[in-house]
């Protein structure tokens, strides 16, 4: 009897393993993605947690892709005037950059979609690791020594007896588990429409933030079509604004309008300046569509590829243009991404996030559930497409990323890393149409662009140790200040990938705690 293939990446062994064994039992790659994520939001809580968002590409045997958008909005009592007159600029953390939670609903969209098992089974190997305890991952040790613990919750959870966790100590979370079965038990509306929610909206309005528990019990995500762009022979398929993924086709783009020979190496100089001057539309343009329009030709219409290649080229040479500053802290964990496939034809892109580590820094003592801050990310211009608004989603860093060639499925990606998602990507997609196995393109030393830290320009560029020498050349030409980090930093984020070109591999980034899981067919 034959075996059907699977290949599946995270972050964190735990759920890596979660996923194994949904396959094991006959699950498809939603069943496998659905486990990992919820073993995530156990033992990688600084990345994320039930209180965050998620978005995620899923394909069909069909070939049909659907783009789900978990992203939550800001609650109907939200006041963009109130908060500038009192404060001048938004929080990064606390109650007020709390925005409904989408990532429970995303789970049961995405479960709706095609799995196979049962919904329960999805939530209880995450059940079994709240209750009996999860092994504090070095990142995640890191991610605690470094934040603040003064929030009850969270110091209960994550320094209990006052002392703080620490690699290798038991994580136990026991009003989690509860929170879990119940979301098992009942579905989503465990979490949005009952004693939970109404929880959640307590300890949002305890530190003056503006969710109600109508805000939970309308939520619902969105389903659509995703966003494509060619690049050669393949299409680069990724989730629409308020997602980032649009920055990913731009680049990609601009290569092919640049005509690039070496974008890794001597060329490099040029992607990074495509790349940091596409930061700078983004940080123009990108909102809700439902509240300002998307529009597809200021982002990759050919006048506009052709200014920012000319303008690429210009820095790349030495011609210095000028750089903003970047206002707000860059997040250090945020991100989760899980990709999975199976040689039935299902696949999965899926990323969920409390945006900067643990979020809002508020974890709710009752139901263990940890609220992001994805608030932090909209502007007080009411002019500006991401203008906090009642109802409205903030502009997201998430993208998961799918690539066909002529029809059929390539490769699945996803990575954490704030705001360079986009420059991840690129640089690990090219890295495997470059002939690198899934592996080696995660793990291959990299650089990202832009200002990562309060005050900082946004022409500064992180080389890693180990980069090849004609790209750290290339970089050192153009105007950006270079940074050398270490190798292994998470400022360059952790990327996970699937490769099908000559058969299934897969590759999760050293940079976390994660692992990849490939079994081929076998008859």
């Amino acid at each position: 009897m034959a075996r059907a293939p699977y290949a599946v990446a995270t972050p964190h062994r735990p759920a890596t393993d979660a996923a194994v064994a949904a396959f094991e039992r006959g699950g498809n790659a939603i069943d496998a993605a659905l486990a990992a994520a919820a073993v995530l939001t156990v033992t990688y809580p600084h990345n994320c947690a039930l209180g965050g968002d998620l978005f995620a590409l899923v394909r069909a045997p069909s070939g049909e892709t659907v783009s789900v958008n978990a992203s939550g909005p800001a609650g109907s009592a939200a006041d963009r005037r109130a908060l500038r007159a009192a404060a001048g600029a938004l929080p990064i953390t606390g109650a007020q950059t709390v925005t409904v939670p989408g990532l429970v609903a995303g789970w049961e969209r995405i479960h709706a979609l095609g799995a196979r098992q049962p919904w329960a089974c999805a939530i209880e190997p995450a059940i079994e690791h709240a209750e009996d305890g999860a092994a504090v991952a070095p990142r995640l040790a890191d991610a605690i020594a470094e934040t603040a613990t003064s929030d009850r919750g969270m110091a209960e959870v994550f320094a209990p007896g006052g002392r703080r966790l620490v690699a290798g100590d038991r994580l136990h979370q026991p009003a989690l588990a509860r929170t879990l079965a119940a979301i098992a038990d009942d579905g989503a509306a465990a979490f949005y429409d009952g004693a939970i929610a109404r929880l959640i909206v307590d300890a949002v309005a305890a530190g003056g933030g503006h969710l109600t528990v109508a805000d939970l019990r309308e939520y619902a995500p969105e389903t659509g079509p995703p966003l494509r762009g060619a690049f050669g022979d393949l299409d680069v398929l990724t989730s629409p604004p308020n997602s980032s993924g649009v920055l990913v086709l731009q680049a990609l783009a601009a290569l092919e309008t640049a005509g690039l020979a070496d974008p890794l190496g001597e060329d490099a100089g040029t992607l990074a300046e495509v790349l940091r001057l596409g930061d700078h539309d983004r940080t123009r343009l990108l909102g809700d569509p439902r509240g300002a329009s998307f529009d597809r030709e200021a982002w990759l219409g050919d006048a506009h590829l052709a200014d920012l290649v000319a303008a690429a080229r210009r820095a790349s040479a030495g011609e210095r243009l000028a750089a903003s500053v970047q206002a707000n802290a860059t997040p250090n964990g945020d991100t989760a991404a899980i990709v999975a496939w199976d040689g039935d034809g299902w696949a999965v892109s899926l990323i969920q996030s409390l945006f900067h580590s643990f979020g809002a820094q508020i974890l709710e003592p009752e139901t263990g559930v940890l609220l992001h801050n994805r608030g932090a990310g909209f502007s007080l211009d009411e002019a500006h497409p991401n203008a906090l608004e009642p109802g409205r989603r903030p502009a997201h860093t998430l993208m998961p990323i799918m690539v066909e060639e002529e029809g059929c499925l390539a490769g699945v990606l996803g990575t954490m890393g704030g705001k360079v998602h986009a420059q991840i990507h690129v640089q690990v997609l090219l890295s495997l149409l470059d002939g690198r196995s899934p592996q080696d393109a995660v793990d291959a030393p990299r650089w990202i662009v832009g200002g990562m830290e309060i005050g900082e320009r946004d022409d500064h560029i992180r080389i890693e140790d180990g980069c090849a020498e004609p790209a750290r050349d290339a970089l050192s030409r153009a105007t950006l200040h270079a940074l050398t980090v270490p190798r292994g930093s998470e400022w360059l984020g952790h990327a996970q990938a699937i490769w099908l070109r000559g058969g299934p591999g897969a590759g999760s980034d050293f940079r976390a705690d994660g692992a990849a899981a490939v079994r081929p067919a076998v008859d």
